[in-house]
């Protein structure tokens, strides 16, 4: 058997039509496969690889991390540098009231995380979400996702798990002194990067004040600049109790954090003792990923410059088929007419050298969120080969 055969036999699959596309190497904007083909990705492993692919920086910080020592001992018991100085450089860059960093693998660890420390300071129990809502795929994160597609198979999942409707203020009357916490992502990413309106994340935020529910951001596929800011919540000057960040944290290795203040997550230490544990959470390596991709993105101009990315972008994709471009920043949503479109552009665009990818909740969008140090000529480039599709 050849590797897509041995792939599609032994490797566990997601979909039934896997792009099967046979990576070789990657660097900087490009994924190169085993023939030697190039491509421009579009996707940054689904906004993960936020300055590209192998940053040299990166690559440095890993390399002398593994030499020095890898994993040592569970989270939370002895103090290693690149944990520390991660979460000293978080703080430094996030309000006082976010200012606690637990280091996890995943961005649903860290909805998981932050559900039980909503529910443990709260000693309430709902939890509430927006429809059309993407947090994970574990049986909590499953109990809060916004559609009812992904979760009927799986049931029973968490009782006490309700939804509201995103930019629908008139909906926010359900959050009451029974909920622990509304989870939000500022700005939605499985049904087609939908960014809030009409002061939407602000009123949440005051009718969650008024009841005394957290409010916990989702800003997994947010972080680390997407938005034109380090974060989404400053975008939008809406801070939250708790922040769950991970994907673009890591520069391209696996990491998560759900982060608040010292006396909130002080609550899962007593009462009982290990509220929340977990062995790989917090990952030297990874942390150190992390820092560095941190440390590029506030030593250089890469975040500010992506406010004049994203506008050259819908500059470069204006044609009659493109109904719509949604989103912020370097996270656009290009929608078409029908669903068939978007496969074709997906797949056609592959043949042509471009990487673009689905959404989860609209098979009528097609994904834009390449690594921000995507430069001028390579997006116009992009522009170029999507248009010429998009006319055949």
């Amino acid at each position: 058997m050849d590797n897509k055969e041995l792939f599609l036999k032994h490797q566990g699959q997601t979909t039934p039509y896997p792009l099967c596309m046979e990576v070789s190497k990657a660097s900087g904007l490009y994924i190169t496969d085993t023939s030697g083909k190039k491509y421009l990705d579009l996707v940054a492993g689904v906004s993960a690889c936020a300055i590209g692919h192998c940053h040299p920086r990166i690559v440095k910080a890993v390399q002398e991390q593994a030499a020095s020592y890898m994993h040592v001992m569970v989270y939370g018991e002895f103090i290693q540098s690149p944990q520390l100085q991660l979460a000293k450089k978080l703080a430094s860059v996030l309000p006082d009231s976010l200012n606690s960093s637990y280091f996890v693998n995943s961005g649903t660890e860290a909805i998981e995380g932050a559900m039980k420390l909503a529910k443990r300071s709260t000693g309430r129990s709902e939890m509430i979400s927006c429809d059309l809502s993407y947090h994970g795929s574990t049986q909590g994160t499953l109990s809060i996702m916004g559609t009812e597609q992904y979760k009927q198979k799986y049931r029973p999942l968490l009782p006490d798990c309700n939804r509201i409707v995103y930019n629908d203020i008139s909906s926010l009357r359900l959050i009451t002194s029974k909920t622990a916490a509304v989870i939000i992502e500022p700005v939605q990413g499985a049904s087609g990067f939908r960014t809030p309106e009409n002061n939407y994340l602000q009123e949440v935020r005051k009718r969650c004040t008024e009841v005394g529910a957290l409010l916990i951001f989702d800003e997994i596929q947010t972080c680390y600049g997407r938005t034109g800011r380090l974060f989404g919540f400053q975008t939008y000057d809406v801070v939250p109790d708790i922040l769950c960040i991970a994907k673009g944290m890591g520069g391209g290795m696996p990491i998560g954090a759900f982060i608040c203040s010292t006396a909130l997550m002080s609550k899962l230490k007593n009462n009982p003792k290990l509220g929340h544990i977990t062995t790989f959470g917090g990952h030297p390596i990874s942390c150190i990923a992390a820092l560095e991709t941190l440390n590029e993105l506030c030593e250089t101009s890469l975040v500010e410059d992506v406010k004049s990315k994203e506008q050259l972008f819908r500059e470069v994709l204006k044609h009659p088929k493109i109904k719509e471009i949604r989103g912020i920043g370097l996270m656009l949503a290009i929608e078409l007419e029908c669903a068939e479109e978007t496969i074709k552009l997906v797949e056609r665009g592959m043949e042509k050298g471009i990487i673009t990818f689905f959404f989860l909740f609209t098979d009528t969008a097609v994904r834009i969120s390449p690594p921000l140090t995507i430069t001028e000529d390579e997006i116009r480039i992009a522009g170029k080969i999507i248009c010429e599709l998009l006319d055949n």
